[in-house]
């Protein structure tokens, strides 16, 4: 019948209130927009780690140098200028694989005349230059106060670039310099000195 087709004909337009619920009850595309808002912060995170492990093993590297070097010339009764600028190789074999430039090592002997006192005997920087006056008056640690001994200092520090990251809208990343540095001091294993003739 006429009548009864056209009532099978009716749609049912949905109200303003029912699409918003609908609408609220979707959740096609959640995951997706969730991804979106935490990706940057967990890439961000990830690589701030990374950075931090390279540091922190970069760190060690120059401890392991800073020692090396002291230890070596403990060894000695006798160095030469030539000897003293040759620790700078062994230095930076030590921090390999990583690259190293505007570094910093000094060497020192020093003679211990009173509790916590040294008297600079000789010295030596990675240029080549005197870094401490001879006889200069420099401290000691506690526990290598035994008079009339001979103790070696080695002091290194390596610049590190540490990258900042920061979240999407915010500061651009940026860059900090860090210095890691490091001194030892060793005492001399035989003799009653380490001379240097030839040191200025």
């Amino acid at each position: 019948m006429p009548g009864a087709n056209l009532s099978n004909d009716r749609r049912t337009v949905p109200s303003p209130f029912s699409r918003i619920q609908r609408l609220v009850r979707d959740r096609r595309g959640t995951s997706g927009i969730e991804f979106a808002l935490i990706a940057p912060i967990l890439l961000m995170i990830y690589l701030g780690a990374f950075e931090l492990s390279v540091g922190f093993n970069m760190s060690q590297k120059v401890s392991q140098a800073t020692g090396t070097v002291a230890d070596i010339l403990s060894q000695k009764t006798e160095v030469t200028p030539t000897e003293l600028d040759g620790m700078k190789n062994v230095a930076l074999s030590i921090m390999a694989p990583f690259t190293v430039s505007n570094y910093a090592l000094k060497v020192s002997g020093i003679r211990v005349t009173a509790p916590g006192v040294g008297v600079v005997a000789w010295s030596r920087d990675e240029k080549g230059g005197t870094p401490y006056a001879v006889n200069a008056i420099v401290a000691v640690p506690a526990d290598l106060n035994v008079l009339n001994t001979f103790v070696v200092r080695s002091e290194f520090s390596v610049p590190y670039e540490l990258v900042l990251m920061s979240p999407p809208g915010m500061q651009e990343n940026s860059v900090r310099i860090m210095n890691l540095s490091e001194s030892y001091y060793y005492r001399q294993r035989v003799g009653l000195g380490i001379t240097c003739s030839l040191c200025k």
